[in-house]
């Protein structure tokens, strides 16, 4: 089997089906620093650059194509699927239309939010687009700490065929219980928890012992590592990139050829938070190569209904909503203690206060007991060593 990649970012896609066995037809990306680091890993693939310059795709049995979430994204400007760069999508659309029979399988991946934003609307849009085509389709959102990664990374993965039924391939496990509780409630000293320190005043991204999403960037599109408490010694640092790829699933050291000047450390975070995990992409190709069908509670949809975390349907069929979690398989629940390698980067005392500083004038976010206190202190120190 081949696999074509559209918008291939590190190579998420690419690196679990190379890892099953199947060849690279090619790949599509425009950004520099991915470009370096997909020569290096795949160095007898052909890259393609500006997707709009593609007038017809190489034979390829699964297309992947994690179409870009700036217009999508929590985190970005919420503009919707129209936005200059994830209405980019429409150029996947335009590649299939050419095609008289095209791959048997197309994957799709982006942000969780798209199925909030507006509602739902960029979701229905998709499906709309992907009924005109004549393709059967099936979705659902995954987390990625389900592969015991300690990362909060949800992602709506979807699956497209004309010939196959993608929902024997997305549900074949029923209901399965993360075993995982995000509230801000009492602190274990035995877990480390992953916090967005450019938040404050609208929400906390609170996680127990995992990191929430890594991010590409800020609202002001500056490098955003997640922060991370440890209650034990009070410390409070950001994890090294080495660390933040291997919470994606690659090897720590996978984007260091774009490595190459005084900003990679920032086109490095950009790279990793934008990409994604290959465990997740393992596991739908595993489903690929044998479907073991469809087994979990179904219930009917409105085309107009806000888009569920999970569904299918097909052109001229009833769109049905699917009763199951966000996780896909249970692995052993994520310890960030254990799984970090190198030492944390103290946060710095910059970030620290301005956190801080947003944090005390909120009435509306609750913290974890100790956590104010124990960042304040932080920022004493911090400011001490000054």
């Amino acid at each position: 089997m081949k696999v074509m990649g559209l918008f291939s970012g590190i190579g998420g896609f690419e690196r679990a089906f190379e890892k099953l066995g199947m060849d690279c037809a090619g790949m599509c990306e425009i950004d520099d620093p991915a470009r370096m680091v997909l020569k290096h890993h795949f160095p007898n693939v052909k890259i393609h650059g500006d997707i709009r310059n593609i007038k017809r795709l190489p034979k390829a049995d699964v297309l992947t194509a994690g179409f870009p979430c700036q217009d999508l994204s929590q985190a970005g400007l919420k503009i919707g699927i129209t936005g200059e760069r994830s209405g980019l999508v429409d150029e996947i659309f335009r590649l299939l239309a050419a095609e008289k029979n095209g791959p048997e399988w197309v994957i799709l991946e982006n942000v969780s939010y798209m199925l909030k934003l507006k509602q739902g609307g960029a979701m229905r849009y998709l499906l709309e687009r992907i009924e005109c085509l004549g393709y059967r389709w099936a979705y659902r959102v995954i987390d990625a700490r389900c592969f015991g990664l300690p990362q909060r990374r949800e992602r709506v993965v979807m699956l497209l065929s004309k010939r196959n039924d993608p929902a024997t391939v997305l549900f074949p496990d029923g209901f399965i219980d993360s075993g995982v509780d995000d509230r801000v409630g009492e602190v274990s000293a035995k877990c480390l928890y992953g916090f967005y320190w450019t938040e404050g005043k609208r929400g906390l991204g609170w996680t127990r012992n995992a990191v929430p999403t890594i991010k590409g960037g800020s609202g002001l599109g500056i490098p955003s590592p997640p922060a991370i408490w440890d209650p034990i010694t009070g410390a409070f640092g950001t994890p090294s990139i080495s660390d933040a790829e291997r919470m994606c699933g690659f090897d720590a050291g996978w984007t260091s050829s774009a490595d190459v000047g005084p900003k990679s450390r920032g086109a490095r975070w950009k790279l990793v938070g934008n990409t994604i995990c290959v465990p997740m992409v393992d596991w739908v190709a595993q489903q690929l190569v044998k479907p073991a069908g469809l087994n979990a509670e179904v219930f009917s949809l409105k085309k107009t209904d806000r888009p569920p975390l999970a569904a299918f349907g097909g052109p001229g069929k009833q769109r049905k909503g699917v009763s199951v979690s966000r996780w896909v398989h249970k692995a052993e629940l994520p310890n960030l203690r254990a799984f970090l390698s190198e030492p944390l980067k103290p946060l710095s005392l910059r970030a620290s206060a301005g956190f801080y500083s947003r944090a005390i004038e909120t009435t509306t976010i609750r913290f974890a007991e100790g956590f104010l206190e124990s960042l304040e202190l932080h920022i004493r120190e911090m400011t001490a060593q000054c």
